[in-house]
Parts: C-alpha cells; sequence; structure tokens
C-alpha cells in the first residue's frame, strides 16, 4: 500500500499488541485507531500485529517483531509508528531507537492530539492543556529526551515543547492553575444547575461512544447547529440548548464521546464538563445501530460507573434507518435515525414517559374576575392554548406536579404524561 500514501499528510503505522486483556476486542481496538489517524488529519499506512504472552519491559512487544516492523517500513520515509496500547517514556525511547529513529506514540497521545485540534471553547482548551500536562509530567526524564521525539504534528499540538514547559517546577505550577480555573468552572456550573432546577427545567445529556451521531440528534430536537462530521471526537466542548415537548421545555447537553479504553487522566480531565451528565436529570445513551453497539453500550456504562453516575437513562440506537428486523437491537431500546428523521416521535414520547410524575397536562378556567389570582400563579406553568370566551379563558397548560394543587380551583381535567 506504499504507493498510495499521500505525502501530503502524516504517514502512520500502527503496532497491534494483542493480550490476554485485549484478546476479545483487539480488532475493535485496531479499527478505532484508524478512525484516530484519520480524525488526528494523517493517512494509515498499514498495521502489524503482535501476541504478547509476556509485556517486555523494554520494548512492550519483543526485538524480534520489530526488526520485522523495520523492514517493513523500509523505503517509507517520515513515518510515525503508533503504538496502540500505553506505554512508559523508556518503551517509546527504546522502541523508537530499534526503528531508525522514527518517531513514536501512543494512543493516549493521539487521543490528546484530536482533543487538542478540536477543543474550540476556552474550557476545552484547559481541559487539553491540562491532560496533557498530567500525561507528560511522569514522562519527563532527566535530560527530557522523552519529549525530545516530540515534534510538531501529530501528537504534539497543545501546550508545545519549550524549555520552560518541560520544567517539571512550570509544569507543577501550570497544572494548579489549570485545575483552580476549571474549578472556578464548576461552580459557575454548578449554580447554573441549582438555577435550573428552581424553575423546574429539566436536564437531558446526550453520553456514548464518540461519532453514534449525538450531535446530529441535538442539532434535530433542538434546531442547533452543532458542528457535525464522521469523525471521532469531532464535538469536544460541551454544548446546551433549550427544547420542549408537548409544552415541557428541557435543556439538553452535548457531552464529549468515550472510546475503548479511554485513558483515565482523559476522563479526569474532562470530568468538569462531563459533570452535565452526572447530575442530569435523564442520559440518553446514543449507540451506531449499525456498529458494534453491544461493546460501545458497554465501554458507555462502565465509564459512567466509573464517574458515580446514579440518574436514569434511555438506550437510544441511532442510524437504523437500514435496520430491516429491530428485534435484533437491545430489548427497550428505542430506534431511531436522526439523519433521517425517523423515530422522533417515539423517543419524545419515552423521554415525556420517564418525567410523567413531574408534569400534568390540564385543562384549566379562569373567570375573568379571579384573572389577577391566576396571574400570579401563572410563572408556574407553561401554557399550551388559550382560549377567551364570555365568561373567561380556556387554558391548556402542563404544570409541574408539585404546583398543581395551587390551581385547584382552576383545573377542570388532568391529563397524565
Amino acid at each position: 500500500m506504499h504507493e498510495n500514501i499521500d505525502n501530503t499528510l502524516e504517514k502512520i503505522y500502527i503496532i497491534q499488541p494483542i493480550t490476554r486483556e485485549n484478546a476479545e476486542k483487539y480488532k475493535v481496538l485496531q479499527a478505532e485507531a484508524v478512525s484516530l489517524i484519520e480524525s488526528a488529519g494523517a493517512v494509515y499506512a498499514g498495521t502489524i500485529y503482535q501476541n504478547v504472552r509476556e509485556i517486555n519491559a523494554a520494548t512492550f512487544i519483543g526485538g524480534g517483531k520489530l526488526a520485522e516492523l523495520n523492514e517493513r517500513l523500509e523505503g517509507l520515509e517520515e513515518i510515525t509508528v503508533l503504538f496502540n496500547g500505553e506505554l512508559s517514556p523508556s518503551q517509546t525511547l527504546n522502541i523508537s531507537a530499534a526503528l531508525n529513529d522514527r518517531k513514536v506514540i501512543d494512543r493516549t497521545t493521539l487521543i490528546l492530539d484530536i482533543f487538542a485540534r478540536n477543543a474550540k471553547s476556552n474550557e476545552g482548551k484547559l481541559q487539553v492543556e491540562l491532560a496533557q500536562l498530567k500525561y507528560i509530567y511522569p514522562r519527563l526524564k532527566g535530560k527530557g529526551e522523552a519529549l525530545s521525539r516530540l515534534g510538531g504534528g501529530v501528537g504534539t499540538r497543545g501546550p508545545g515543547e519549550t524549555k520552560l514547559e518541560t520544567d517539571r517546577r512550570y509544569i507543577r505550577g501550570r497544572l494548579k492553575f489549570l485545575e483552580a480555573r476549571l474549578k472556578e468552572t464548576e461552580k459557575r456550573r454548578s449554580l447554573q444547575s441549582a438555577r435550573r432546577k428552581k424553575t423546574n427545567v429539566k436536564t437531558i445529556a446526550l453520553v456514548g461512544y464518540t461519532n453514534t451521531g449525538k450531535s446530529t440528534l441535538m442539532n434535530l430536537l433542538t434546531g442547533a447547529d452543532v458542528y457535525v462530521q464522521n469523525e471521532l471526537f469531532a464535538t469536544l466542548d460541551p454544548t446546551a440548548r433549550n427544547f420542549t415537548i408537548d409544552g415541557v421545555e428541557f435543556l439538553l447537553v452535548d457531552t464529549v464521546g468515550f472510546l475503548q479504553d479511554l485513558p483515565h487522566n482523559l476522563i479526569e480531565a474532562f470530568k468538569s464538563t462531563l459533570e452535565s451528565a452526572l447530575h442530569c436529570d435523564l442520559a440518553l445513551i446514543v449507540c451506531d445501530a449499525t456498529g458494534e453497539y453491544d461493546m460501545q453500550l458497554k465501554t458507555t456504562l462502565a465509564t459512567l460507573k466509573e464517574l458515580e453516575f446514579s440518574s436514569p437513562y434511555l438506550v437510544v440506537m441511532n442510524k437504523s434507518e437500514d435496520i430491516k428486523d429491530k428485534t435484533l437491537l437491545p430489548y427497550g431500546s428505542i430506534a431511531i435515525s436522526a439523519k433521517e428523521n425517523i423515530g422522533i416521535t417515539t423517543l419524545q414520547r419515552e423521554i415525556l414517559r420517564t418525567f410523567q410524575n413531574e408534569f400534568c397536562f390540564c385543562s384549566l378556567f379562569v373567570p375573568y374576575e379571579k384573572a389577577n389570582e391566576y396571574l400570579s400563579l401563572k410563572p408556574l406553568l407553561t401554557e399550551r392554548s388559550v382560549l377567551f370566551n364570555d365568561e373567561g379563558q380556556q387554558i391548556e397548560a402542563v404544570i409541574p406536579s408539585r404546583y398543581a394543587d395551587k390551581f385547584t380551583p382552576f383545573i377542570q381535567r388532568r391529563h397524565t404524561i
């Protein structure tokens, strides 16, 4: 495949280890690595697989396989080698030396590069820098050799590699600064969440595997214009938009996507962004009905468990327009197509059903002589329609259940959602 490589883009060759831990998912990991490479704006150049019974402390996979890989790469200039796992600093250096000083990166480095590429908001940039510095700090060696291997390109966007930034004291100070800034952001988000609870606006979080169509679904439900692209981690910054279903107002929040073996330090760095998922009233776990949806669901639930998530959730199987037999999808899931606007009414109905004890639809009659009394209560409900007649106002409204008793003099009929 050498002759097909685009020489204008960085070229990446994958080392895919097969261990006891990843024996059942190494093919998925390899496919994800190809998608990560493309999302980083680079070109996939090939893969070499290696069964690893015992991890080699110096090179992880052993010298023989490295020699074989070196032969395969002969004639290919400026190839970067991606080790599809996590390497120690010494392993990175030793693999690079065995491959004639080619640049070597691991999975975390590549993901961090994509994060830096896609972060647009100040908060997103702070989180990316925090994750990068936490990753770099333990890898600082005496002469900074581990960082000297990094140069402009895939895996090196963000904080950079100046002498100042490779100094331990600087990085410690910078980490404290970034963590303090993100705590301020977290406080603001908590205040916003408290205000929403006072107004009884329910928060729904879109969570799930990366590239399953969460942003497309958000655009459809809310009329937003969130960036959508068929690549991993296309949406990194959190986005929140209001929308209504049958007069009930909700806040929909889009969050960063998950991935197999998403490094723990990345989850920690983006924990403030994921607070919206942790504190939501309902989560929509979005999976790709045409992909490895069982794995996607397990990965998402495992990540949420790690974050101590406890809110109710609905499983949404997106991209299901070409699935003929919907019974093959997970039991209880909701089959939709955000792109084709299929199944959205069913999804909205299930969302309302989740909150059926929180709201009630009511038919009200307000005589004109009691209009002032009604006006004092009006901020507590949402009017769906108002009809004036000779005696007063006929109103169809949505009332939070906790306020329903206040409207007893006006209620003619109640309908549960």
